[in-house]
Protein backbone atom coordinates (compact mmCIF):
# COMPACT_ATOMS: atom_id res chain seq x y z
CA UNK A 1 0.00 0.00 0.00
CA UNK A 2 1.27 3.47 -0.82
CA UNK A 3 1.32 6.29 1.70
CA UNK A 4 -0.72 9.41 1.05
CA UNK A 5 1.51 11.42 3.42
CA UNK A 6 5.05 10.99 2.07
CA UNK A 7 4.65 13.62 -0.63
CA UNK A 8 3.36 16.14 1.93
CA UNK A 9 6.54 16.30 4.03
CA UNK A 10 10.03 17.64 3.76
CA UNK A 11 12.50 15.29 5.37
CA UNK A 12 13.23 16.43 8.94
CA UNK A 13 16.63 15.34 10.22
CA UNK A 14 17.83 15.42 13.79
CA UNK A 15 21.02 16.17 15.58
CA UNK A 16 19.68 14.40 18.66
CA UNK A 17 21.12 11.01 19.54
CA UNK A 18 18.67 10.26 22.33
CA UNK A 19 14.98 9.64 22.90
CA UNK A 20 13.51 12.81 24.41
CA UNK A 21 11.03 10.84 26.56
CA UNK A 22 13.42 8.09 27.73
CA UNK A 23 15.87 10.76 28.91
CA UNK A 24 13.14 12.22 31.15
CA UNK A 25 12.49 8.86 32.83
CA UNK A 26 16.03 7.46 32.79
CA UNK A 27 15.06 4.60 30.47
CA UNK A 28 17.04 3.19 27.55
CA UNK A 29 16.15 2.68 23.88
CA UNK A 30 17.13 0.41 20.99
CA UNK A 31 16.82 2.65 17.91
CA UNK A 32 15.76 6.23 17.28
CA UNK A 33 13.08 7.70 15.00
CA UNK A 34 12.29 11.29 14.03
CA UNK A 35 8.73 12.57 13.72
CA UNK A 36 8.40 14.16 10.29
CA UNK A 37 5.71 16.55 11.50
CA UNK A 38 7.37 18.13 14.54
CA UNK A 39 10.97 16.86 14.52
CA UNK A 40 11.06 15.20 17.95
CA UNK A 41 13.42 12.23 18.29
CA UNK A 42 11.88 9.21 20.02
CA UNK A 43 12.51 5.48 20.47
CA UNK A 44 11.34 2.70 18.14
CA UNK A 45 8.90 -0.19 18.57
CA UNK A 46 11.76 -2.50 19.62
CA UNK A 47 12.43 -0.23 22.58
CA UNK A 48 10.62 -0.93 25.88
CA UNK A 49 8.58 2.31 25.81
CA UNK A 50 7.81 2.60 22.08
CA UNK A 51 7.71 6.41 22.37
CA UNK A 52 7.52 7.06 18.61
CA UNK A 53 4.34 4.96 18.30
CA UNK A 54 2.91 6.56 21.45
CA UNK A 55 3.62 10.00 19.95
CA UNK A 56 1.68 9.03 16.81
CA UNK A 57 -1.28 7.83 18.89
CA UNK A 58 -1.33 11.06 20.91
CA UNK A 59 -0.71 13.56 18.09
CA UNK A 60 -1.75 11.86 14.86
CA UNK A 61 1.61 12.76 13.29
CA UNK A 62 1.70 10.03 10.64
CA UNK A 63 5.31 9.69 9.42
CA UNK A 64 8.58 8.86 11.17
CA UNK A 65 12.06 8.48 9.70
CA UNK A 66 14.93 6.44 11.00
CA UNK A 67 17.51 8.49 12.91
CA UNK A 68 20.03 5.66 12.68
CA UNK A 69 23.24 6.23 10.76
CA UNK A 70 23.13 4.56 7.33
CA UNK A 71 19.35 4.00 7.38
CA UNK A 72 17.30 5.94 4.83
CA UNK A 73 13.62 5.15 5.25
CA UNK A 74 10.35 6.58 6.50
CA UNK A 75 7.34 4.77 7.92
CA UNK A 76 3.71 5.90 7.81
CA UNK A 77 1.66 4.67 10.76
CA UNK A 78 -1.64 5.54 9.09
CA UNK A 79 -1.06 3.65 5.83
CA UNK A 80 1.39 1.02 7.19
CA UNK A 81 3.76 1.94 4.38
CA UNK A 82 7.54 2.07 4.10
CA UNK A 83 9.36 4.52 1.84
CA UNK A 84 13.09 4.38 1.18
CA UNK A 85 14.93 7.52 0.10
Amino acid sequence: MACSHFDQIELVKTGSRECAECVKTGDSWVHLRVCQSCGITLCCNSSPNKHARQHFKETGHPVIASAEKGEYWMWCYVDNALERY
